[in-house]
């Protein structure tokens, strides 16, 4: 019970931008969140460790998603299915790859600030964002989100 516990606290945040990311819809992303870590509950003996953990959440997430998804067309048509990131390689998964670490940091050095900074101290400085939001003088909400928005846009320029 305490490893889930863990899970949870460690990323329900990240599950939770990833699914109004894809949803679009804040109520929708809260709920299916909290499902996801239910169903993680419930079959995190079955996770295997072929990716990490967080792959392996907002794959649970994406999933729960497509199946609301499926049963409600009203929240999405199948269109939409089709254009839900793929979460089978994270953004910190591809800098492993040095081809990949060299086209990211090209492109972060053409982000503008404050982005390029947060995601520099959060990934190569290995900050909290509780840190880095003191470093900023505002909130650790206001680091996560501008990661976030940071991961956004490395993203969409690696996959032009």
């Amino acid at each position: 019970m305490k490893k889930v516990e863990e899970l949870y606290n460690t990323y329900f945040h990240e599950v939770y931008l990833y699914l109004r990311g894809i949803t679009g819809n804040e109520d929708i992303a809260q709920e299916l969140t909290q499902e996801t870590f239910f169903k993680a509950m419930k079959s995190i003996d079955s996770f295997r460790g072929d990716c990490n953990i967080r792959s392996w959440l907002c794959q649970v997430a994406k999933n729960l998603y497509i199946s609301q998804c499926r049963k409600n067309r009203k929240i999405c048509d199948e269109s939409e299915l089709e254009n839900i990131a793929d979460t089978s390689t994270s953004l910190e998964e591809r800098l492993c790859d040095k081809q990949q670490a060299v086209r990211i940091h090209c492109i972060l050095h053409n982000i503008e600030e404050p982005y390029k900074e947060v995601f520099n101290l959060r990934v190569f400085g290995e900050l909290s964002f509780k840190q880095i939001a003191d470093i900023f003088g505002k909130t650790e909400s206001w680091a996560r989100v501008t990661y976030y928005r940071a991961k956004v846009k490395i993203i969409e320029q690696m996959e032009e």
